[in-house]
């Protein structure tokens, strides 16, 4: 197989390498497997052959094509022609004849002639490292290549093949992804790479609508938090209703509140090291104005006293007179046009549940209004006794109302429902406390919806005599009552003050018949359940009323008429 055109399968070698390779078995026809060289066993010389006048250039055979399926041959023979296509170059000369071999005689190779061979261009390396010797002995061998046609098969004889010394292992099948083209220069044959798998088309559109959706969730975020902190993107225009009348109906609280403002004034007053703060309502024309007792009561001797109005202009005022024992006062400004008088009602006529609305300045916030109903009338309350001896308490037989009243709000108008004054905020009940006032025994406490205002028919005609007279008359029985009884009704005492008679000699009870320890338990009718509340009573009238007394003596029930008297007022 040597035509001068060295091959990777037949390279030259040196003749001692050449002499310990041994000639490979026939191939068979379904494999060309090729034999690795055995270092131990030794070459067998082959016989010389007989002298030929001239032998054909040996054929090549196309290793790089797959191999077609050939005829059935014996497991002895295999076929193996020349292509057409690769015929020898000399169609003249004859082929030389094949001589059968025998048993013994093994088949001859061809005579190799060293001198005229080709030779390497390097010196041979007794390691057979490639590229310039064989493949070296870390190398794989090569892969198998089919011939692409088949190869016309030549008889061949049939004597048995000596056996060889040594049985060669069968090799190991080649792994499809191992074939390639050899890389003699090569470390070694490394298994070629799995293409690199393409990417799910699929896979890239769902990575895209995830990173869109969160694109457009951080956008939308955004401006969802923009507009709730902004309310919205732009000019902000609230939507609202046009302009309305301003009129109310004279009957509801902003009618009435709008037509008695005017005449509701506060009142700043100090004096003897104190100061306080009040409200009172115009009187007349002539500017008097009413208010508490115990809101002027600091400037009653030497003192300052200003009225502010509700349109903010002030005044200073003079005090006219004030009682003690109603709780009521009134004071006058000189030199203010446009006064504003309140109108009075009769509140005799109020009924329970009716609904009022109260003025006045709590805590100094001036012109406050607020509303509620009556929730009980004639409650007998009792205001003052700071002074400890009885001469600043204040008996007043109230309206209850449920309107809220603070302090500030002592001496502001009560107003029905149709604007006229009906009663004087006086008092009101605080929670904790036992007293009544401003507070009452808790101080500066709020309002828990229980006031109590003068009822406006007993502040006329009070305030009638302290602009006449500068003094208020009380009306009176001619009796000192025992403030320490403990049963049901006020009880007549044994001896008045400072050990005079209980019973005022030739007045209104001594005419009466009433006794000393005689019980009273009713006023026309009315049940009275201690000292106070007859006092209450009393002075609800005016001096020359006559009254209805029910009293008690000696286990007896009895009844007195009685005409009231007059008393000077403090």
């Amino acid at each position: 197989m040597n035509d001068g055109k060295p091959n990777w399968w037949s390279r030259p070698s040196t003749p001692p390498e050449a002499a310990r390779i041994p000639t490979p078995p026939p191939a068979e026809a379904e494999d060309f497997p090729l034999q690795a060289p055995d270092p131990a066993e030794p070459a067998t010389p082959a016989p010389a052959a007989e002298p030929a006048t001239e032998a054909p250039a040996a054929p090549r055979v196309d290793m790089t094509k797959e191999p077609a399926p050939a005829e059935a041959a014996g497991p002895t023979e295999a076929a193996e022609a020349p292509r057409a296509s690769e015929a020898p170059e000399a169609p003249d000369a004859a082929p030389a004849p094949v001589e059968p071999l025998t048993a013994d005689a093994a088949p001859a190779e061809p005579v190799r002639d060293e001198a005229t061979a080709p030779q390497p261009l390097h010196e041979p390396d007794e390691y057979r490292t490639p590229p310039y010797g064989e493949p070296g002995p870390w190398a794989p061998a090569p892969p198998v290549q089919r011939p692409a046609a088949p190869l016309p098969t030549a008889p061949l004889p049939t004597a048995p093949l000596p056996a060889p010394q040594a049985a060669v292992p069968p090799q190991a099948p080649v792994p499809p992804q191992a074939w390639g083209q050899y890389d003699p220069w090569g470390a070694g044959h490394a298994p070629v790479p799995p293409p690199a798998r393409k990417k799910s088309r699929r896979g890239l559109a769902l990575v895209g609508a995830l990173a869109f959706a969160l694109v457009t969730g951080v956008i939308g975020g955004g401006v969802g938090a923009y507009v709730e902190r902004n309310g919205g993107i732009g000019t902000v225009e609230l939507p609202q209703s046009e302009a309305g009348t301003t009129d109310r109906a004279p009957d509801s609280v902003a009618g009435i509140a709008a037509a008695a403002l005017p005449g509701v004034v506060t009142l700043h007053v100090s004096g003897g090291g104190s100061a306080g703060t009040g409200t009172g309502f115009v009187l007349d024309n002539r500017g008097h104005i009413l208010t508490n007792n115990h809101v002027v009561d600091a400037a009653a001797t030497s003192g300052d006293i200003t009225v502010t109005f509700s349109s903010g202009e002030t005044a200073s005022a003079k005090l006219i007179g004030k009682d003690t024992g109603y709780d009521l006062a009134v004071v006058r400004v000189t030199g203010v046009n446009g006064l504003k008088p309140l109108p009075l009602g009769n509140s005799d006529d109020v009924r329970v549940g009716d609904p009022v609305v109260a003025i006045g300045a709590p805590f100094d916030l001036s012109n406050t209004v607020t509303s509620g109903i009556i929730s009980a009338k004639e409650r007998p309350i009792t205001a003052g006794g700071e002074k400890g001896d009885g001469s600043d308490i204040s008996y007043v037989d109230a309206l209850q109302t449920d309107a809220p009243i603070n302090p500030g709000n002592s001496g502001g108008p009560l107003l029905d429902g149709k604007g006229r004054v009906i009663g004087i905020n006086s008092a009101i009940r605080a929670a904790g406390g036992s007293g009544d006032g401003d507070g009452g025994s808790g101080g500066q406490a709020g309002s828990i919806g229980l006031g109590f205002a003068i009822p406006v028919n007993q502040g006329k005609r009070v305030a009638e005599e302290l602009i006449n007279t500068g003094k208020a008359t009380h009306p009176v029985i001619g009796v000192s009552l025992d403030m320490q009884f403990n049963g049901d009704g006020a009880r007549v005492g044994d001896k008045g003050k400072d050990g005079a008679p209980a019973v005022t000699p030739d007045g209104p009870a001594a005419k009466a018949g009433l006794r000393p320890g005689d019980v009273i338990t009713k006023v026309d009718g009315q049940r009275v359940h201690n000292g106070e509340e007859l006092i209450v009573k009393i002075r609800a009238h005016r001096p020359g009323d006559a009254l209805a007394l029910t009293l008690t003596r000696d286990g007896r029930e009895l009844t007195r008429t009685i005409t009231l008297g007059s008393a000077q007022g403090t």
